[in-house]
């Protein structure tokens, strides 16, 4: 195998520092991102233009030099891919239409050619990466994209989608199950095209309780790993339980994904001695640490960094890196983490 250090660590090697990458690396801090999706006119735009959306996802490597690339695109292709139409508004974040706390599933057309754009952005990125970077492929979990489907868009507490599910889980489940049927061929097709890792982002999983977490996080994320592990048995999946908090156990047992994302809430001396020994982990810098920069950034990395003297670790934020995050401060931790 290439030498791919964050690949490694997904394997369960542990390095002397750990690889580094940050999720939401390709976006709006950076100029040349800004520049580029001001010219295609908005984001549906940059993300199924497949030369733009490759571009996009290079940017940061070609000027960091992380040790993965994550596909550029966003979590709710696969609701436009199941029929709903998709927007995103200027200041008002993505709409999707019809919301379906209003309208059946089975009101919709769905068209998953509307996906082919991001195979074709992967194989560009694929084909230009170094050697030794990571290509990194992902979708949203069934629990996380649901919230947008019910709702029509993303809200604080996730209400209409909890309401809903308490009050029809059996309507609810059939969302779920066309969720875990789509995703499973848009990751399987990521991989064919070209990714070498996955990870599924649960933006939403701190709004649920216990049993409902169990219904709705933990077995339909254990569908998704099983269906493309059994066709992809050599691709990592990489689980973003964001505000699992204390279920984190639960759901790396359940889930059987092969490594964990922490976000930042979460204690990483407590991760490390509640989760498996040889399960690898990713996080979980404060993404304000890194908009403070100086000593408070310094003493947030080595926090992370000493969490995990034996385990295989990827060093990562807790969330996705602010708009407004200064280009010197990701300089500073990749020098920090880097031992430079």
């Amino acid at each position: 195998m290439v030498n791919k250090p964050l690949l490694r660590v997904l394997k369960g090697e542990r390095a002397a520092r750990p690889p580094t990458w940050l999720m939401r690396q390709a976006g709006r801090y950076l100029p040349e991102y800004r520049a580029l999706r001001a010219e295609k006119g908005g984001f549906l735009a940059l993300a199924t233009d497949p030369e733009a959306a490759a571009e996009v996802t290079l940017q940061p490597i070609r000027r960091f030099g992380f040790d993965g690339a994550i596909l550029f695109s966003d979590i709710l292709m696969v609701p436009w891919a199941l029929g709903q139409e998709l927007t995103f508004g200027a200041g008002e974040g993505p709409r999707l239409a019809p919301a379906l706390v209003d309208s059946a599933l089975e009101s919709l057309s769905p068209d998953v050619t509307r996906l082919d754009p991001v195979y074709a952005t992967v194989r560009r990125v694929a084909a230009a990466l170094p050697a030794q970077t990571t290509f990194l492929g992902f979708a949203g979990s069934p629990w996380t994209v649901a919230t947008y489907m019910v709702a029509g868009q993303g809200s604080r507490d996730q209400e209409a989608t909890r309401r809903y599910a308490y009050a029809d889980p059996v309507a609810f489940g059939a969302i779920i199950d066309a969720i875990i049927t789509t995703t499973v061929h848009y990751l399987i097709a990521q991989i064919d095209a070209g990714v070498a890792a996955v990870q599924i982002f649960d933006s939403w999983a701190g709004s649920l309780s216990p049993e409902q977490f169990e219904r709705w996080v933990i077995a339909p994320n254990r569908a998704i790993v099983d269906r493309v592990r059994a066709r992809c048995p050599d691709t990592p999946i990489i689980g973003f339980p964001k505000g699992a908090g204390g279920k984190l156990a639960a759901y790396a047992a359940g889930t059987a994904v092969d490594a964990i994302g922490l976000d930042e809430t979460v204690d990483p001396h407590w991760a490390n001695a509640v989760l498996p020994p040889e399960l690898p982990v990713q996080g979980n810098l404060d993404p304000l640490a890194l908009l403070t920069g100086g000593a408070a950034l310094d003493a947030g990395i080595d926090r992370v960094l000493a969490a995990f003297p034996e385990r295989p670790h990827i060093f990562n934020l807790g969330h996705g890196i602010g708009q407004h995050t200064p280009i010197a401060h990701v300089e500073q931790l990749l020098q920090r983490v880097r031992g430079e």
